[in-house]
């Protein structure tokens, strides 16, 4: 049995409940939403789904108190921030991003550059941080329409500091959108206190729900905004053949993926019975231990926040003599799954100053023990040191 350290791909192993929540729909429910006869098999699967909204209002602690309507669901992130670009940019906008991006923003950027739309990427500095003194110089140079970014790097664990960047977007009216992909889940994030005009996330990473399911959290005014990417049948509005404007209808064109949604419902309801400190402190606790580890050791180069302040526990590192592909493979030869490569995040790495060779990525998660750690520290030492314990 191996040792999983990558939770900033996707959270593994899940709560037991997510496997069973999605089990007992497709084997006792499984009716599609909106789209039966009233039974009480068509109820319960809109009232999972019904739940599943309310509690992802809650907790991201959504507009128009936690209306659950304003939840969108959708395949993943890049799904979510793919309905939000190609619904609102227009030829001649001037978006704004970081360095620090995922392709999950940064592609559908370039994308819509070729189409005319302005693009400005402000670069973030050798530990992934965007000072928030740059974007405050930079917004008044030019008419912003929107600042896509995310909330912290798949590839070091850096945080940005969200509050300071929401309140300068705030004063210039530069609509903000966020990635939540490694942060939701584990960071307490307040959409509306913050005046985020959309909040994206990801079931499979720090929600602790199946793959296949994510989402976006919507001010109301932008989501009137937007124009749907895909449209089609909802289940309602029936007699129309335009895409209804009412929410969650206007984004939600198609079946949905309604297991995962099961699954993730279930995710969301350990989240709140282990309770999000809980699982923030265990995670800080483990980044502490392996961190400390991690910077005795030599002949390797860590890159990111030198403690575990203003970060998350995603570590990324090079050895001196061993090319991180090789060393990934060494490692899970002895029984440790981590990630080496560039992790889709060009940019981050061209910040970090670590493309094109990128780096190792290490990344416990919450059900990671101390002596599992203590064995991946060991194994890192005898590949990088020559056996040295």
């Amino acid at each position: 049995m191996s040792i999983y350290l990558n939770n900033a791909a996707t959270t593994w192993p899940k709560p037991t409940e997510v496997s069973r929540a999605m089990s007992e729909f497709l084997t006792f429910g499984g009716a599609n939403a909106s789209r039966g006869t009233s039974s009480q098999r068509d109820m319960n699967t809109m009232n999972m789904i019904l739940d599943c909204r309310i509690r992802l209002a809650e907790l991201f602690s959504g507009y128009d108190d936690s209306n659950p309507m304003l939840v969108t669901f959708c395949l993943n992130i890049t799904h979510a921030i793919n309905i939000i670009l190609q619904g609102f940019c227009k030829p001649g906008m001037n978006i704004i991003t970081t360095s620090m991006e995922h392709n999950a923003v940064m592609r559908p950027l370039r994308s819509l550059e070729s189409e005319g739309v302005n693009v400005k990427v402000l670069r973030c500095d050798s530990y992934g941080r965007l000072n928030p003194h740059v974007l405050r110089e930079e917004l008044p140079q030019s008419r912003y329409d929107l600042m896509i970014m995310s909330h912290a790097s798949n590839v070091c664990g850096t945080i940005q500091p969200l509050e300071d960047i929401a309140e300068i977007c705030g004063k210039f009216s530069v609509p903000l959108v966020l990635d939540t992909a490694q942060t939701a889940g584990i960071i307490g994030i307040n959409a509306s206190g913050l005046g985020l005009s959309a909040l994206c996330f990801t079931g499979h990473k720090g929600l602790m729900g199946p793959q296949g399911i994510g989402g976006i959290v919507w001010n109301p005014e932008f989501a009137q905004r937007v124009r749907p990417l895909i449209t089609g049948g909802t289940g309602s509005f029936s007699h129309l053949e335009y895409q209804p404007e009412d929410m969650p209808d206007k984004f939600e064109a198609g079946t949905q993926n309604l297991p995962g949604i099961a699954g993730l419902n279930e995710a969301l309801q350990w989240i709140s019975d282990t309770g999000m400190k809980e699982i923030a402190s265990r995670g800080q606790e483990t980044g502490i231990y392996l961190l400390e580890h991690l910077k005795g050791m030599k002949n390797i180069t860590l890159y990111g926040l030198d403690g575990m302040t203003g970060r998350l526990p995603v570590f990324s590192l090079n050895a001196h003599s061993t090319d991180n592909g090789t060393l990934a493979l060494e490692l899970s030869d002895t029984g440790f799954e981590t990630r080496p490569g560039l992790h889709c995040a060009p940019s981050a790495h061209k910040t970090l100053c670590t493309f094109p060779e990128g780096t190792l990525r290490v990344s416990p998660g919450y059900f990671n023990t101390r002596s599992e750690i203590d064995e991946f520290v060991l194994s890192l030492r005898r590949i990088t040191e020559g056996g040295t314990a």
